[in-house]
């Protein structure tokens, strides 16, 4: 009954592309649907609950799950290392439930209301990946570490801000999901919109 925010590694890549300051880039986002049965709302919950993607200590009604990795280029200048290069590609991957068989129009019209609130709630999620990503970026290109020739200073450094900033984006998921699924909150109305509909 709860949607779970599924964090993943950061890779990077090193390259040899030329120095560049922030490109514009795009994130990739795919709905990943997993079938469910039913012909009540009732039912459909249920199903949600046997089908559900499997995400901590049991299963979800949805997720999003993103997967980062990063064109990036250290540079030597001088006595010191700067990060020239520094481009991310961003997947963002929803997965949702979509039932397997056409619903009756009333059930039809009650299910659009819940997984319409249902993608809405992951899509904020999503919008916080890209926003901790575009942080990341902006902290990255042009970061330099003095006394650093072989650029290895330099890394630790950055996995150490990346880490502070990936922690706050995990913890507005998780503050975020509170406020949701909390007692009165907008996921509990639509379960209860959907269960008790026709």
């Amino acid at each position: 009954m709860t949607t779970n925010f599924l964090s993943c590694v950061l890779a990077a890549f090193f390259t040899s592309v030329p120095a560049m300051a922030l490109a514009e880039w795009q994130a990739v986002e795919e709905v990943r649907p997993y079938s469910i049965s039913g012909k009540t709302g009732a039912e459909l919950y249920e199903s949600i609950g046997a089908r559900g993607p499997e995400a901590g200590a049991g299963r979800v009604i949805a997720h999003t799950t993103f997967k980062l990795t990063w064109t990036r280029k250290y540079e030597p200048q001088g006595n010191a290392c700067v990060i020239t290069t520094n481009r991310p590609k961003l997947i963002i991957t929803y997965t949702l439930p979509k039932p397997a068989a056409a619903l009756p129009p009333a059930v039809k019209s009650s299910w659009q209301a819940f997984i319409s609130g249902m993608q809405a709630h992951e899509r904020v999620h999503g919008e916080t990946i890209k926003e901790m990503v575009k942080e990341i970026e902006a902290t990255s290109i042009g970061l330099t570490v003095a006394d650093d020739p072989d650029c290895k200073k330099i890394r630790i450094e950055l996995t150490r801000r990346l880490g502070e900033i990936s922690g706050r984006q995990r913890q507005r998921g998780r503050d975020f999901d509170k406020i949701e699924m909390g007692d009165g909150g907008n996921i509990q109305q639509l379960i209860l919109k959907l269960v008790n509909g026709p």
